[in-house]
């Protein structure tokens, strides 16, 4: 049986409930795809020292939701892993942390100003989400599966940062139904894609996230290289 080997980035917390789902999710798309999965956990602080070879140890790279100890240590493992070819997932804050470091690489925001807001879920509840697919690949996920998601961050950007960011870095997936984007990937690499929500919280054993599934799919690809 093939075997793949995921990194999860995060400062771990069994009692978050979107850490023992990032586990669970993964579980739910290996067994889907017949596959043996192993993941461990690494520590923000652990990635921003590794070497490549230890990079090199992994099939790919899920940054999951927070909370986070160090959200500047968040911004420069974004950094890091915009420097790799291995496949990259992004959910929950990582989101916010892409934009922040895609801006400050194109140098977006020469005069300082406040262009992402601040996280609009209030509290520690979920809020619902309904995601609108924007590319042929996105509606294809979606076309058995319900559009409605879970989120504990939500962000609206600056409608000119939008179109900088597309005309630059990203296309857009997915918008939410603020008319905001939701699922985003980046024009320069094989598989790095981020979304503000948790598609881990609604993975069951019989119904694997379509994101999650896609994701490991695209480590096996990267592995057979």
């Amino acid at each position: 049986m093939q075997q793949v080997r995921i990194g999860i980035i995060g400062d771990f917390n069994f009692t978050y409930n979107t850490h023992h789902a990032t586990n669970l999710a993964l579980d739910h798309a290996g067994r889907f795809l017949e596959i043996e999965l192993s993941y461990y956990w690494l520590k923000l602080s652990e990635v921003l020292s590794m070497k490549q070879n230890q990079f090199d140890a992994y099939d790919g790279l899920w940054v999951a939701p927070g909370p986070y100890l160090n959200q500047f240590y968040l911004n420069g493992v974004v950094e890091l892993l915009l420097q790799r070819s291995v496949p990259v997932f992004i959910t929950g804050e990582g989101f916010r942390a892409l934009m922040d470091v895609l801006i400050q690489r194109n140098n977006l925001n020469a005069n300082g100003e406040k262009l992402i807001s601040d996280n609009l879920v209030e509290g520690n509840a979920f809020e619902r989400l309904f995601i609108e697919p924007h590319t042929s690949s996105i509606i294809q996920l979606y076309e058995t599966r319900s559009p409605e998601e879970l989120t504990a961050t939500r962000y609206s950007m600056y409608p000119q940062l939008i179109d900088a960011l597309v005309e630059q870095s990203i296309d857009i997936e997915a918008y939410n139904q603020f008319e905001e984007p939701e699922i985003v990937s980046l024009k320069q690499q094989d598989f790095f894609v981020a979304c503000g929500f948790c598609p881990q919280i609604s993975s069951t054993r019989d119904l694997p996230h379509p994101l999650v599934y896609t994701f490991v799919k695209a480590c096996l690809a990267f592995q057979a290289r």
